[in-house]
């Protein structure tokens, strides 16, 4: 049985605030940890009116705060922007407060423009120091040694999963190279997905921590009653996805009746091939699409997303969902 897990971008949705966004996020967090989800993963960007989330060891905070079992973790963190000590002594504080439920998820794109890279005072080179950064970094969650003149405070000793997360074969490079597991951004840029997964699993060297490779899939759901109001809840991440390619990123758009069919011909393709590892529709619908997902790339973890304008669909969404990977999971196991 997969476990499956929330993406969360904490969305502020078009009429509301950051604030009533991250309130939302919580109360997510609480719905997943009832249903069984494993992990409750936050990703930053930076500059990105309709996501709040980038201040994303301060927000992971706030959702471990307000649950008690279901591990806290980036989702990503894009560690080029951020010298490894500092992400070291954030995580790690994260993980004394709250031990054995933190994860480390780890990216190398910048999760923004270039303009807000340089305001980051990002060097747009540190890119390419990306491996020699995630050993570092995991250097300072192991046990200090005697001697050991640099040290995370908090952070060492705590030992946090590290994850590896990418869109294209890099990442899938990395993870195998330095065994440790790979999540792929399935959910918004599946052109590599296959070859990557093949990558991965084929190259894959084995570890102390990770003996097996350990693969996770992004996927979007949007879940509903009925087909058509899933189709209804999927067009403000269509709009979102649009407005963010033409320059003109803002916050969630609400949902608008036949979006996809008023699009013109280049714009549908983008999002069908974007958007093309989703569930949408209704609970059967929704448990067929994340099935086919399952047999054909054979994930040991599925982690689901879902930009929805109104806060109660989103709930209601990854309800549905949670029902359908146990019947996936539930099936497997008989089968």
């Amino acid at each position: 049985m997969p476990a499956f897990s929330v993406l969360d971008l904490s969305p502020v949705p078009d009429g509301f605030e950051a604030a009533d966004a991250l309130r939302n996020s919580g109360e997510l967090a609480q719905l997943a940890e009832r249903l069984g989800y494993r992990r409750f993963w936050m990703a930053e960007h930076h500059n990105m009116p309709g996501i709040a989330s980038a201040a994303t060891a301060v927000a992971l905070t706030y959702i471990a705060g307000r649950t008690e079992t279901i591990r806290v973790g980036s989702g990503g963190v894009m560690l080029p922007n951020h010298a490894p000590l500092v992400i070291a002594e954030q995580f790690g504080t994260l993980a004394t407060l709250y031990p054995d439920r933190v994860d480390l998820g780890l990216g190398r794109a910048p999760g923004t423009d270039m303009m807000t890279a340089r305001a980051l005072r990002r060097n747009l080179e540190a890119a390419d120091g990306f491996p020699q950064d995630v050993l570092e970094l995991m250097l300072y969650f192991e046990p200090s040694s005697e001697g050991q003149k640099l040290r995370a405070i908090p952070g060492e000793g705590t030992r946090i999963p590290v994850f590896i997360l990418g869109s294209s074969l890099y990442g899938a490079q990395l993870a195998a190279h330095l065994g440790l597991p790979y999540a792929f951004a399935s959910h918004f840029a599946p052109a590599a997905l296959d070859q990557a997964v093949a990558i991965y699993r084929e190259t894959y060297r084995p570890s102390e921590r990770h003996p097996e490779p350990y693969f996770i899939l992004a996927a979007n759901v949007f879940a509903a009653d009925t087909d058509h109001e899933g189709a209804y809840l999927k067009s403000s991440m269509e709009q979102a996805f649009v407005n963010l390619r033409t320059g003109n990123p803002g916050k969630l758009p609400r949902p608008v009746e036949g979006y996809l069919a008023s699009l013109e011909g280049p714009a549908r393709t983008m999002l069908d091939e974007a958007l093309a590892v989703s569930a949408v529709g209704s609970p059967e619908s929704v448990e067929r699409q994340l099935t086919a997902l399952v047999e054909r790339y054979r994930p040991e973890e599925v982690i689901l997303t879902g930009q929805i304008h109104d806060h109660q669909a989103r709930l209601k969404s990854f309800e549905i969902a949670a029902g359908a990977m146990k019947r996936i999971g539930a099936a497997r196991r008989a089968a």
